[in-house]
Formats: C-alpha cells, structure tokens, sequence
C-alpha cells in the first residue's frame, strides 16, 4: 500500500516513514499542507498520516478541505497527534471526521493497529 504522511516535524515524520518502509509500503511524506489537496487528488494512498498541529494551516482545516472535494471526500484519514485526552481524541474522529486517530509517540504496534482498519 502507499501512504502519505504529514508532519512538521522532521524527526516524528522520519520516524513514521521509517516504520512504514519497514512494513514493506511505499510512502510519500510532507511536511505541511502547501499544494496537498492537489497531491491527495493526484495519488491514490490508502491512507493519509495527518498531524493536527501544524503551522500555516492545522490538521482539521485540511480534513475539511479532503472532505469537502468530490475527488477526495473519502480519502481515508489518520490523525497522528500529541492531543491525547479521551475528549481531544473522540472530537477528532467524531468532530473532525478522521477515520482513525494515533497519538504521539507513535509506536509500531499502534501504527500497525490503525493500518489494519484501512
């Protein structure tokens, strides 16, 4: 599977990179949402890993756009945070409308839990 994964941060956005590599899938990686929704358009990812806090533009406002495009509305969509609390969590996926939800530090076991779901 092919995957995209989007984090300002280096170090997290290597890290998950690595890890998927390691699974055997292709990743493409970013680290902000400038010119994505096109990339998203373009490829075809089984799943998008999406940091919320990022900052030109934060993780929901991306989602938004995903899911406001006809081309892209069911993209499949893994928040991948440091908001950890049970609320933070439950608003991104049933607010938000993420399709699953990681928190940080990510580890292979959740990473390999949340890709079973897609």
């Amino acid at each position: 599977m092919k995957f995209l994964v989007v984090d300002d941060s280096s170090v997290d956005r290597h890290f998950i990179v690595s890890m998927l590599e390691k699974m055997g899938h292709q990743v493409d990686d970013c680290e902000d949402t400038t010119n994505l929704l096109a990339k998203v358009t373009e490829e075809n990812y089984a799943a998008v890993i999406l940091d919320i806090v990022m900052p030109e533009q934060d993780g929901y406002k991306f989602l938004r756009q995903l899911r406001s495009n006809s081309a892209t509305a069911d993209q499949y969509v893994i928040f991948c945070s440091s908001k950890k609390t049970p609320v933070e969590v439950n608003y991104g996926i049933k607010r938000a409308g993420a399709n699953d939800y990681i928190t940080k530090p990510v580890t292979p076991e959740s990473l390999t839990k949340a890709l079973q779901k897609v």
